[in-house]
């Protein structure tokens, strides 16, 4: 397995007619769902995608998102979007890079950050559990 701050996964996502405006432009909050399709896509790397993480008695929320849009997604355009983990320890913090494969051109980028909370207690964890560090093949 790779060591997890060399962690990443892409998708492509080709900007779909309901999710542009009149001028074609995909609407801001739309880059949120393309990004949780590439961090599905790495969390599937590990085998810890949601499913997993509610089994092992945990839930993950993300308690902070930033996008900074450098460049208008149109109607049509396909989106290479990366996810890359880098922290891991007390959070996940995942970065995205979403760029235009054709040309390179980014278009956005952004991270977000998720907390361990116990499904059974509803408290958060200050460390991240146990298996995440399992999944990740980090030996303490």
């Amino acid at each position: 397995m790779a060591e997890p701050w060399q962690l990443s996964a892409e998708v492509d996502v080709t900007v779909p007619f309901h999710d542009v405006d009149m001028m074609a432009v995909a609407w801001h909050g739309h880059y949120l769902r393309y990004i949780e399709l590439a961090r599905c896509a790495l969390l599937d790397r590990i085998d810890y995608n949601y499913p997993q993480m509610e089994a092992s008695g945990y839930l993950w929320p993300v308690i902070d998102v930033r996008m900074k849009y450098v460049a208008p997604l149109r109607f049509g355009q396909t989106v290479r979007v990366r996810a890359t983990l880098v922290e891991y320890q007390n959070r996940l913090k995942i970065d995205y890079l979403l760029y235009d494969p054709a040309t390179n051109q980014r278009t956005s980028k952004g991270y977000t950050v998720q907390v361990a909370v116990s499904k059974e207690s509803g408290e958060m964890c200050l460390a991240s559990p146990r298996v995440l560090l399992d999944k990740l093949g980090v030996k303490e």
